[in-house]
């Protein structure tokens, strides 16, 4: 493990507490709830470090690629679930504040590790220029968006949605060429050196956990944005307009 390595770790665990933070103070309507959520998002953390410290996902010691994919694929669909299944995450759901869901994406600006492990030989194109510049537009992007959100300035929700369909596009283009890029039987693109690293520490909390929680958000603003839709459209001044 390198120096870039060991600060990675550092950033990625702060990214990480800070979506933790946020989502657990929005989506719980008290303290109990608030560490209830905060616990169980710990614990998953817990759980991806442990994948990750023990290579279960990596090509050489563990199932590889595929069990990336589903490292990725299934908290987002338990997560989905819960939100829609749980009456108390369903408020939370509903109470949360649009400017926080957008605001949590901020920490995709750390993106630029991905172009530093590129230019040291660590990571291959097409995925790590794709992964990274994507992060970092749509972090940056995030905080003027967040405001916007906010203020409910002139034209923000054609904006939220234009930067919601981004980010989620660049989420689902970086898993896609990272398991296309990495070693194993799913492998496509064979620029070296593959996309090994990031089954391991402390890289593993990127598509492990950070990728899961910020796309279920994503999912979130698309899901509140469309219950406001149907909302203003059955309180229109013009009935014909109702489904």
């Amino acid at each position: 493990m390198t120096t870039f390595d060991v600060i990675g770790g550092v950033e990625l665990t702060m990214s990480a507490a800070i979506m933790v933070a946020a989502l657990s103070v929005v989506f719980g309507r008290n303290i109990a709830e608030r560490i209830r959520i905060a616990a169980v998002l710990s614990g998953w953390f817990v759980i991806v470090v442990i994948l990750a410290a023990t290579g279960a996902v990596n090509y050489q010691r563990g199932i590889g690629a595929p069990g990336l994919g589903l490292a990725v694929t299934l908290p987002i669909l338990l997560m989905w679930v819960a939100l829609m299944r749980v009456p108390s995450l369903r408020d939370g759901l509903d109470r949360a504040p649009l400017s926080v869901l957008v605001g949590v994406h901020v920490v995709r600006v750390l993106g630029f590790s991905f172009l530093v492990l590129q230019a040291n030989n660590r990571l291959p194109a097409p995925f790590a220029p794709s992964a990274g510049w994507g992060d970092i537009v749509a972090g940056l992007a995030a905080v003027p968006m967040a405001w916007m959100v906010h203020r409910q300035v002139s034209g923000w929700r054609a904006a939220l949605i234009a930067w919601n369909v981004f980010g989620m596009a660049d989420l689902i283009a970086a898993v896609t060429l990272g398991v296309l890029s990495s070693p194993g039987p799913l492998r496509r693109i064979f620029a070296e050196p593959g996309t090994g690293l990031m089954s391991l520490l402390p890289w593993l909390l990127i598509p492990g956990f950070l990728v899961p929680l910020l796309f279920t958000t994503h999912l979130a603003i698309f899901y509140r944005l469309a219950k406001s839709a149907r909302r203003w459209t059955f309180f229109s001044i013009t009935p014909h307009w109702v489904e």
